[in-house]
């Protein structure tokens, strides 16, 4: 665990270092609404362990201790489900990118970590990858979404209005089976992110719910989640270099 001093206070972040010697790329790891718990320092873990140093913030952190949701029950159980939103409706992208650059600082004064970063957002989180994608052209190399919502909203802020300044690889999964991602939100994101160039896979899961790629949601699905890995290492794999 590391702390790190944002504009708004200090963020807790799990910071999960490869296990191959040398200066190795870094990766931040957005979370979903549920928060960090288990299930994401593990997939940070598997992360890490393909050559990758993997931040994981917790972004609730301006709430204070607010401890993580069980997934299975946060939406349908009170008091749970009213806290969950509380805290999600706290954060949002501009909120999120100036935590983000206090992240890029911390990663920047490492000296095991190589200069390109990657990020990848999860449901919540999937905003939050492109936005940086978008907001730091300079450090984000490549971008992943899996099950997020928002990518390209009617909202200022929306993520696909930020495609023009994107240079990194942008990768987005879609769930086959997500009332919160339409498909006239897809045909825009895969049009402002056509019209401004940038180099992007829009993929569909088919058969599969919200929440596909996290094991301990509900909607798990083992399958579609192992397709998940097999996509974002190559993205990384791709994109960022081990120099």
């Amino acid at each position: 665990m590391v702390d790190i001093q944002t504009k708004d206070g200090t963020a807790p972040c799990y910071f999960v270092h490869a296990p191959q010697e040398g200066k190795r790329p870094a990766v931040i790891l957005y979370m979903d609404a549920f928060g960090v718990r288990p299930t994401l320092r593990q997939m940070a873990e598997r992360l890490a362990s393909g050559g990758y140093h993997v931040l994981l913030p917790d972004l609730y952190y301006r709430s204070g201790t607010t401890g993580p949701f069980d997934p299975a029950t946060a939406f349908k159980e009170e008091p749970q489900r009213s806290r969950m939103m509380a805290l999600y409706q706290s954060i949002n992208n501009q909120k999120v990118m100036e935590d983000t650059a206090s992240f890029l600082e911390f990663l920047g004064k490492q000296p095991e970590v190589s200069p390109k970063v990657g990020c990848v957002g999860y449901c919540m989180g999937g905003p939050f990858a492109l936005s940086a994608a978008g907001t730091f052209p300079d450090r984000i190399a490549a971008a992943a979404s899996f099950h997020g919502a928002r990518l390209a909203s009617d909202q200022p802020d929306s993520p696909h209005l930020l495609a023009p300044k994107m240079r990194g690889r942008v990768y987005v999964g879609i769930a086959g089976i997500d009332p919160n991602f339409t498909p006239e939100e897809k045909r825009r994101l895969e049009s402002a992110l056509e019209s401004a160039g940038v180099k992007h896979t829009v993929e569909m899961y088919p058969e599969v719910k919200h929440g596909f790629a996290v094991t301990d949601h509900p909607a798990y699905d083992r399958a579609a989640s192992e397709r998940h890995w097999q996509e974002l290492l190559k993205l990384f794999g791709q994109s960022l270099s081990s120099e």
